[in-house]
Parts: C-alpha cells; structure tokens; sequence
C-alpha cells in the first residue's frame, strides 16, 4: 500500500493533468468583450527606512513602472483612457500620482484618480480599471500601485475619529486593532504555532532566494536609476541565509509571549508596479492582440471580523472562484499575500490548497509588502509563472485592514 506521501503527490499530480485535459467549457471560445492584460511592469522592491529607496519619492518609483508598462505594451500613450493608481498612506496620493503620470511621458489629456482599499489597493485597481472597459467607458487603461514607506509612518494612516462614537461601538472599536495583534489573534483562535509561522517565513525566503537566482523576477522588474546614477534591479528584502531555528531567536513584535515576530511577518518596503488592460476588441483593433499575457476571469471582496482581518483570502477566493465558474482544484498557482506568516497559513490550510502551489516564487515575508503596491505586484509574479510553468489559472488575494479580504483569477493567453 503507498504511504500517505505518496498518495498525496499523486492526487496532486492528477490534479495538475486534470486542469490541463479539462478547461472549462465557458472559456473555450475568446469574448471581443474579455478584459485582457497587455503586459505588466513593477520596480524593485525597497526594504524601507533604510534600502536603496529610502531617499526616493513615489512619484519617482511609480513613473519608473508606468513607463516600462507603457513601452512593454506597445500601445500609444495617448490612447489610454484612464489611469487609476493604489495608494494606502499618502493623504495626497492622486497628487503625486498624477505627477508620475506626466514624468512617464503620458499626456495631460488621460485621466487619474487614486484608489485606497488599504493592503488591496493595487489589486482594487486592476478591478477599478476592468470594471470602466466592461462598461464601454474606456478600451485601454491602466492599474497601478506605488507606496514609499520610507516617506510615510503607518502611524499617519489613522484619520481623526469620534472617540465616544468608536467607544460604543465594538466593531468600530476593533478597526483599530493594530495589525500585528490581528495575526496574534488569528494564531491564537486557529491554533497557529510559532514553529509553524517561523517554518513557513523561512519558505518565503527560500523560494524567493531561488527565484532570484534563477532570474525568474527579471521579466517583470523595471530597473530604477537613483539621482546618483545608481541602478537597482534586483528586490532587497530576499534573506537566503534565513532559515526556521534562526527565526525561532526572534523575540514576539507585537505581543509579550505572542508568536508574531519581525522575521515571520512582512517587510515594510518601497516600490510600485503598473499593468495594462484592454478590452480584447481594442487589442486586436490597435494591433496589439499578440502581446495579451492573460484574461481577468472573477473579482471578489468579502468582509470579515476587524480583529482577525487576515483570514479575508479564505473568504474572498471562493467567491472569485465562483464568479469566475472555476473549482479550486483548476488552479494552478495561488498568490496569497504574507501581510503575516500566521494569516497566510490559515488561509492556506482552511481553503485546503496544496502548499506548493502557494507562492512558489516566495512572498511578502521575503519580497516585502509595499501596500498599496502589492495587490499590481502580484499580479505581475503571477502571470509571469502561469507563462513559465504552463499552468492555465491563478489567483491572487490578501487581506485587508479592517476587516476584509479580496481575490481574483487569471487565465493565461
């Protein structure tokens, strides 16, 4: 008789051939209506306060990722109809956005508008910007996300409240949770233990390390030239050396006798990233039609409990998936953001995804969380695994603060 192990890497394995032999019969033919991905295009990622970032502006950092979409798309500037660009820290996002606009070279005469659903921003607005082509509004826009945590403490995000109007209300009350007590509550209500966070950060960093060696990060990074004529290409973040027992030393950040430390939770960070979308009609009408990397199949957000916000993925994959008329089993890759080792693997063991196909090039515990950038970002490392392994489906999700979490799937072209 097989042993367990065994047994477990067959399934997988018919899993795998099984998404490959039977695609859903809804996508067999191409929609001119589908909204397609042109191409995508992110920065390096900056560890914050102190990378090579620190001294950099986001205006800077998001006008490096939309010209390298711009010119990887081959589509004219002028011909885009909209811009929408995620933003979580800045109070005068769409101010420095829309002067990014123009530093990459795109006219006046294409609209902006900033977009904050805090840790999903970049994700909300690829959405954003499919939902305007869905309509008729535009053909061709694009989704972007940018933050410098270098130039702006997580401590400016809260805006004046009503104390005696939060007070009496408890789930008011819980939106200001801070996020690293949010991970120790899910540990603590799910049974998450230190050994298994600090196992699973250190994974982060293995994958990503290899990753990087490899080169697979290269295809969708744009290099950044600092004022000094510094070129950075390559993400700061990746610890190759990390291993579970050195992360094991570290004390808890957040909670005496907690088990969410610096090592298993993700890095604060700078970067931005931007991606191109279209309607297929358009594609093919500008001449563009070779170049679609991927379809946007379903988009989903779901609320959950303020105190335990990470669990959001385990809530909003399933509606995307079901939007999208796709079983989990079909997809190939996950794109789970790592806000926290302890969410993640909730997530991942209460959705019971194979853990191999999560994040197989690392995540936000290795590259980091710039936050309003890393919904774009994931998209991005996703697309380009769907095109180097030959898988046809993959999602991304996280969580969101206060309360929330969001996903949505990809086809490969």
């Amino acid at each position: 008789m097989a042993d367990s192990a065994s047994t477990s890497r067959g399934v997988v394995r018919l899993q795998a051939i099984s998404r490959h032999l039977h695609p859903p019969s809804h996508f067999a033919s191409q929609s001119p209506d589908d909204v397609v991905i042109l191409s995508v295009a992110r920065t390096p990622i900056g560890r914050a306060k102190r990378g090579a970032f620190k001294d950099t502006t986001p205006d800077v950092l998001l006008a490096h990722a939309l010209r390298g979409a711009i010119e990887r798309a081959g589509v004219r500037a002028e011909d885009v109809g909209d811009i929408r660009v995620g933003n979580v820290l800045p109070a005068n996002g769409a101010i420095f956005a829309r002067m990014a606009q123009f530093q990459a070279g795109i006219p006046h005469s294409v609209p902006l508008a900033a977009v904050n659903r805090q840790c999903s921003s970049g994700l909300q607005a690829v959405a954003d910007i499919a939902s305007a082509i869905r309509a008729g509004h535009i053909d061709v826009g694009i989704a972007a996300g940018v933050e410098s945590m270098s130039s702006t403490g997580m401590g400016d995000a809260v805006p004046p409240f009503s104390q005696e109007a939060v007070s009496a209300c408890a789930p008011a009350a819980d939106c200001l949770v801070p996020m690293g007590i949010t991970s120790e509550n899910v540990a603590a209500k799910y049974g998450v233990t230190r050994a298994d966070q600090d196992a699973f950060a250190a994974r982060s960093h293995a994958l990503a390390a290899s990753a990087q060696r490899e080169g697979r990060f290269t295809a969708e990074i744009v290099p950044v030239t600092l004022a000094d004529g510094t070129v950075i290409s390559h993400d700061e973040g990746i610890r190759e050396a990390t291993t579970a027992d050195g992360l094991a030393r570290l004390r808890p950040a957040f909670k005496e006798e907690g088990t969410t430390t610096a090592g298993n939770s993700s890095q604060v960070s700078d970067g931005a990233a931007a991606i191109v979308l279209a309607s297929r009609a358009a594609a093919h009408r500008l001449g563009l039609a070779p170049r679609i990397m991927g379809v946007l199949r379903g988009y989903a957000v779901a609320g959950v409990p303020p105190a335990e916000m990470g669990v959001g993925p385990a809530f909003a994959i399933p509606h995307a998936l079901a939007k999208a008329g796709l079983s989990q089993a079909e997809v190939g890759v996950f794109e789970i953001n790592e806000a926290f080792a302890s969410q993640a693997l909730y997530c991942v063991r209460k959705l019971g995804i194979e853990p191999s196909r999560v994040n197989p090039n690392g995540g936000a515990i290795a590259l980091g969380h710039p936050l309003g950038c890393t919904g774009a970002r994931q998209v991005a490392t996703l697309l380009h695994e769907l095109h180097r392994t030959g898988e046809r489906f993959g999602v991304v999700s996280m969580c969101i603060g206060t309360g929330m979490g969001a996903a949505a799937v990809f086809e490969r072209a």
